[in-house]
């Protein structure tokens, strides 16, 4: 198994860089006693169809020894693993400034009952063991979250997640839209096989309702129009992070014309991105 030992000063922004590694796939486990890493790895390798690439969070949040936690590092080591060890650092004021920012309080102030600054300068010295030993050492600093999120796939040698997961919705506009929708396409002015008698009772899964959708050229002619808007804005949303998108589309009932389109704009983008279909009311 692959384990990266995510670690490094409060408020250096760990859980940003925690969050592009679970992008990845990584199972991310945060703050889990050391002493448990050798067993956890032994009961975890032998559970079928799971991620074999974790992420431990520690910190001195639940760590205050860390040569203890460098020990536990070498059994999994030793073990046969491979594991890399990443430090976040960061500068005194900029960690006050973020906590400022968000009106939290760094852990070691009630614990040593301490200011900041002293918490700070406390926190550093129990952690020197672990900087001076780890792999890799990222000072985010200076860095925005995406920054963080690219230096962190850089030095982890990591190719940067392409995939794009876009949900495919239906639903019916009589029921309320899609709440995660970031994109909504209303195809209410196409043809409605609701007021076909031989159709009413079917929906947009069944082949002579799709075709009747379809039957004048008009809904042909709006994905026409939509594949290359799609085309052109989902790797835009792939460059800026994003790694999931709710595309719902939307017909009076959501039981036919919604439907079929769906499964249209579904044929067209699972060749590029991982897709999931989801017809919300085809079958209210």
């Amino acid at each position: 198994m692959e384990f990266i030992i995510l670690t490094g000063m409060s408020g250096s922004g760990k859980s940003q860089a925690a969050d592009a590694l679970e992008d990845m796939g990584y199972l991310c486990v945060d703050n889990m006693p050391v002493s448990f890493l050798p067993q956890f790895a032994e009961i975890y390798g032998k559970t079928p169809n799971k991620s074999k690439q974790v992420v431990f969070v520690i910190d001195v949040r639940g760590e205050i020894e860390f040569s203890s936690v460098i020990s536990e590092i070498e059994k999994l080591k030793e073990s046969g693993h491979f594991v890399r060890t990443v430090f976040i650092d960061c500068d005194d004021n900029t960690i006050i400034s973020r906590y400022k920012e968000t009106r939290r309080i760094h852990p070691l102030v009630p614990i040593l009952n301490v200011s900041m600054s002293e918490a700070i300068k406390q926190e550093r010295k129990l952690l020197m063991p672990i900087f001076e030993y780890a792999d890799i050492v990222i000072n985010s600093s200076r860095l925005s979250v995406r920054e963080l999120h690219e230096r962190v796939m850089n030095e982890l040698s990591l190719k940067k997640k392409r995939d794009l997961i876009v949900t495919l919705e239906s639903f019916g506009f009589k029921y309320g839209l899609v709440n995660d929708a970031d994109l909504v396409f209303d195809v209410r002015c196409f043809p409605n096989p609701y007021y076909v008698e031989s159709l009413k009772n079917k929906t947009g899964l069944d082949k002579e309702v799709s075709d009747y959708v379809f039957s004048d050229g008009q809904a042909d002619e709006f994905l026409s129009k939509l594949y290359p808007l799609l085309d052109f804005l989902l790797p835009k949303y792939v460059e800026e992070g994003k790694t999931h998108l709710t595309l719902a589309v939307g017909c009076t009932g959501g039981k036919h014309r919604s439907v079929a389109i769906a499964v249209k704009l579904n044929e067209h983008l699972s060749d590029k991105y991982k897709t999931v279909l989801i017809h919300r009311d085809h079958l209210k």
